[in-house]
């Protein structure tokens, strides 16, 4: 059997290619399919269909340019109510990759619609059910206490299966999809079943706890959700490079030091090394907002398109090179600690991130929307976060509103 797991980092979206004797289906592709039919051109596979575990809320799927492009069936269960032609899933079907068996176990939750494949016996691919050290949030779709209900009974399930069963997630660290992941691609039933809270929890103590769930939900849920369920959705043209932004907004992907260093006029900071790119720029962009991205390489650029398709953002109208002529101040947690203690700081990480710094707390998240109405314009303005990243997002949005807005980036 041939088994390859794709993971995105930044995303936190695993996904996987799976076959044997000259045929391959995948399950639940990211929108860059090209990964998937290169690793089955180099095994000598064919790709015949495309599996999803449900309708993904973070991320757009690649089976809309799969059917498009290469004229694959998508199957899901009907309870995705999909609006494209599609195979139906049910529980307990058996489905086949050349002589690998896919057995269907479906598992609500996270998702009515949400199923696990049990492959060969030997490993699952459990989507956005059971993930490595936790389990999936289940707030996403419907009421939190009632999804929450049916992923209790859908872990109960997997929980039977063999404890040599390898366990192949949909997510790992650094989706929203979830809290607390392990950063481990994979595991064991067993070893879950020993060290996994979620399956250690009763009906009553499981649903209280993910009913009080504070974790942001991802920006771009229902804007994904219904592009992956609607019509399908095929390739995006490539950036072209422009000589200036033309009046749209500049999302400047560079590193912090960077764009500290020289960046366009109201250009908003979201590093592409910073972590978190795709959703972090989802969470202070428009999808109908045009934008030109502001990256030190063609390659940057790409990339920086890659993660905004990936979460809807489609109105990108090319990318600039070069630096700029707006500069930032920055200064180190050690140096603010130095200067007059009556400092006007903001804390712009989540309020379950950390302990209270005493510092006002605003998430990075919502300064897009209005400008602080607890910040005085005639004073300086820090921010803090936990690296950097997220201060100097802050930052540039706090400048935007006509702050002396100062990072706090080490």
């Amino acid at each position: 059997m041939i088994f390859r797991q794709f993971v995105d980092e930044d995303l936190g979206c695993a996904s996987y290619l799976i076959g044997d004797a000259g045929e391959a289906v995948v399950v639940d592709p990211a929108f860059a399919i090209e990964q998937y039919l290169e690793a089955a051109d180099q095994e000598g596979m064919r790709i015949v269909r495309v599996l999803e575990t449900h309708t993904h809320a973070d991320h757009l799927s690649g089976h809309g340019r799969f059917a498009l492009e290469h004229g694959l069936p998508v199957a899901i269960h009907p309870l995705g109510n999909p609006e494209y032609p599609f195979e139906p899933l049910g529980d307990g079907m058996t489905l086949h990759a050349g002589p690998v068996v896919i057995e269907v176990v479906h598992t609500p939750g996270h998702r009515p619609e949400h199923c696990a494949f049990v492959v060969d016996a030997e490993l699952v691919l459990t989507g956005d059910s059971l993930f490595v050290g936790n389990a999936a949030r289940p707030d996403l779709a419907i009421e939190a206490r009632q999804g929450a209900t049916d992923l209790h009974h859908s872990l109960e399930r997997l929980a039977m299966l063999s404890d040599a069963t390898a366990v192949y997630p949909g997510h790992v660290a650094g989706s929203l999809c979830g809290i607390h992941m392990s950063e481990a691609h994979s595991s064991s039933i067993g070893l879950e079943k020993q060290t996994n809270h979620a399956l250690h929890s009763n009906l009553n103590e499981f649903v209280e706890e993910s009913a009080s769930l504070t974790t942001p939900k991802p920006p771009t849920t229902e804007r994904v959700v219904a592009l992956n369920r609607g019509p399908w959705v095929g390739a995006r043209p490539a950036l072209t490079e422009l000589a200036a932004p033309d009046g749209t907004l500049v999302l400047d992907v560079r590193p912090i030091d960077v764009f500290a260093a020289g960046h366009r006029p109201r250009a908003i900071s979201v590093a592409l090394d910073g972590g978190s790119f795709a959703t972090r720029s989802a969470f202070v962009l428009d999808p109908a907002e045009p934008i030109t991205v502001h990256a030190q390489s063609k390659a940057d650029a790409d990339e920086a398109s890659r993660l905004l398709t990936a979460v809807g953002l489609f109105e990108q109208r090319g990318f600039l090179l070069g630096g700029g002529t707006e500069t930032t101040l920055t200064l180190t947690a050690r140096e603010l600690e130095l200067l007059d203690r009556d400092q006007q700081v903001l804390d712009v990480r989540e309020h379950a991130e950390a302990p209270e710094s005493g510092w006002p707390r605003i998430p990075y998240r919502l300064l897009r929307a209005a400008p602080p109405g607890e910040l005085d314009r005639s004073r300086p303005v820090y921010s803090i976060c936990a690296s950097g990243a997220r201060a100097m997002l802050a930052t540039s949005l706090l400048a935007r509103f006509g702050f002396d807005a100062r990072a706090v980036v080490g």
